[in-house]
């Protein structure tokens, strides 16, 4: 018992890196893009920042480093008066998280593969080993985070991103009420998380994409 406690601990200590880039770099690319567009909310609300801080839901958080499936951080403030068209920007900050998610995970296979390198004929046991070992799971696991986090926050459930990018292809009535459904969004998406649904509709992508990039 107690030696898969401290096994599962330490996977979760490693993961703590690679879910605080992710959700930070997703809050901050939303950010910038609203920013980018004409809408200096997150801006002066000083959301335009890597710092992890600043971002950090540490409920969202846990749940995601335990569940590996649901997490969230603070939604950056963005105020769709400032576009020039409305319907179109909140659909282009939406992309952005996501967007930001998937180029993390290739740059994340990469950094794989240049530990991989780094650690050819390194002997188990010796000083770069006890690094390298780590620095690759870290790496392998900013690959399967980052997929994670991109393919949730994409699905069509309000107040997710997803949810964002299907209403600009909506009639404006229509869209209005099925954005109204994101106070429950949340529930939803938990209890899809009980019943398994939430694991078979984002593990199978993310177990295909993580295999294409490792």
């Amino acid at each position: 018992m107690f030696p898969e406690f401290s096994q599962t601990m330490q996977e979760i200590a490693l993961l703590v890196v690679p879910v605080l880039m992710a959700v930070t770099f997703h809050e901050a690319a939303h950010g910038y893009v609203a920013n980018w567009l004409g809408d200096p909310t997150a801006r002066l609300a000083g959301r335009l920042t890597l710092n992890p801080i600043s971002h950090l839901d540490v409920l969202g958080t846990l749940a995601f480093l335990l569940t590996r499936m649901i997490g969230w951080a603070k939604p950056v403030p963005v105020d769709p008066r400032y576009f020039r068209n409305p319907v179109k920007g909140m659909m282009l900050v939406a992309l952005a998280g996501p967007a930001m998610n998937f180029l993390l995970a290739v740059l994340s296979a990469l950094a794989v593969r240049g530990v991989e390198y780094l650690g050819r004929g390194v002997a188990e046991g010796t000083l770069a080993y006890s690094v390298l070992a780590p620095l690759l799971y870290m790496c392998a696991a900013g690959v399967q985070v980052n997929i994670a986090l991109g393919i949730f926050n994409m699905l069509p459930v309000p107040p997710l991103d997803g949810s964002n990018v299907l209403a600009a292809f909506l009639p404006p009535r229509m869209a209005m009420r099925y954005q109204s459904f994101g106070r429950w969004g949340f529930l939803l998406l938990i209890l899809l998380a009980v019943f398994g649904v939430l694991g078979k509709l984002i593990g199978q992508p993310v177990a295909v994409l993580s295999r294409m990039l490792l």
